[in-house]
């Protein structure tokens, strides 16, 4: 008879363990559209150090004397244009992975999935796993290419959660997978099929990633050589002759310089230099979601036919079909070798 098969004496408080966990972990979005649910959600964004790296003494009177009393209303504005009947973009997709997973792995593993900023949250959800008998958990950053201000601020926030909890359980945490083979085919196959779909043959596939500040590059994060890395093997696999591949950054924020070449800004360039047709794919995005739906889909369409384009298209994330399934099923089996 092992300890996990002994009878407990009568006295004993109830206790689940023995159990495997997995958390599916996105960046975060706010409770609802509305300018009160984002300066909510950005004030704890921005107040992370990883995610801004000005000393809190400067920051946090810019952030909250200025930034979350303009920034809202504008943000909340372009939430409501991407926003769905069962709420963010980014959730809804994320919340479907993580039922895919469960489906896929079957009972041999409890899945979950939480949000880095706002709800569900990391120390929420990680608990819910241990009080359901999960003693054994895979914490996965759904966040292709390594940064601080990414993967390792997910890793913080459950170190965080762990000093609160006195029976700790194991933890795994899912790698950066920029150059994955299973993620290269799994772009590699969504992209062909999406490109295959559309009405018009793309001149330019523009592969624009999340910007950080050039700093985090010279401070020696490799956020930036994984993403052109991945870019590169992107290019090798497809082997479209006649398409031209172009990687660039966008979301930039404040006066810092920040990662090049930037999307904004080529999609304008792209337009005035004759370019017409242009697709553009989001590679460092595992879900759909504000920056995707609303500044590609809808701003970088405008600037680029304003700017002399014809014909755009702004390709779906990998988000829950079948290659973007199969690879998060991949990854996670693998993680999870051992203790399933």
């Amino acid at each position: 008879m092992t300890w996990q098969t002994q009878k407990l004496p009568a006295d004993h408080p109830p206790v689940q363990s023995g159990k495997v966990g997995l958390l599916v972990v996105n960046l975060g979005t706010p409770d609802d559209p509305s300018p009160k649910a984002v300066k909510r959600y950005l004030a704890e964004f921005l107040s992370d150090p990883r995610v801004v790296e000005i000393p809190p003494l400067v920051w946090q009177p810019i952030l909250r004397g200025i930034i979350l009393n303009t920034r809202p209303k504008k943000s909340a504005h372009a939430y409501s244009q991407v926003w769905t009947d069962r709420g963010s973009p980014l959730a809804v997709i994320t919340e479907d992975q993580a039922a895919g997973l469960q489906q896929r792995l079957g009972d041999g593993v409890k899945v979950d999935w939480a949000m880095r900023y706002g709800k569900p949250s990391i120390p929420d959800r990680l608990k819910a796993l241990h009080d359901a008998g999960c003693d054994r958990i895979l914490v996965a950053p759904l966040y292709p290419h390594y940064s601080g201000a990414t993967t390792a601020t997910v890793v913080d926030k459950v170190g965080e959660t762990l000093g609160t909890m006195r029976w700790q359980p194991t933890l795994r945490t899912l790698p950066p997978y920029h150059d994955d083979p299973a993620y290269i085919d799994a772009l590699t196959r969504d992209t062909a099929r999406q490109i295959d779909g559309l009405d018009f043959e793309p001149e330019v596939l523009l592969l624009s990633f999340h910007g950080m500040p050039l700093r985090t590059l010279e401070l020696g994060d490799p956020y930036h050589c994984h993403c052109r890395k991945t870019a590169r093997l992107l290019e090798e696999r497809m082997a479209r002759p006649g398409l031209r591949f172009v990687t660039t950054f966008q979301s930039r924020f404040g006066r810092a310089k920040w990662l090049e070449p930037a999307t904004d800004v080529t999609l304008e360039a792209e337009g005035a230099r004759g370019t017409k047709r242009l697709a553009v794919a989001t590679p460092g995005f595992s879900a759909d979601c504000l920056e995707t739906l609303e500044e590609i889909a809808l701003q970088g369409r405008d600037s680029f036919l304003k700017a002399g384009g014809e014909k755009f298209a702004a390709l779906a994330c990998l988000n829950t079909s079948e290659p973007g399934m199969d690879l998060l099923e991949a990854m996670m089996r693998r993680e999870l070798s051992g203790w399933i």
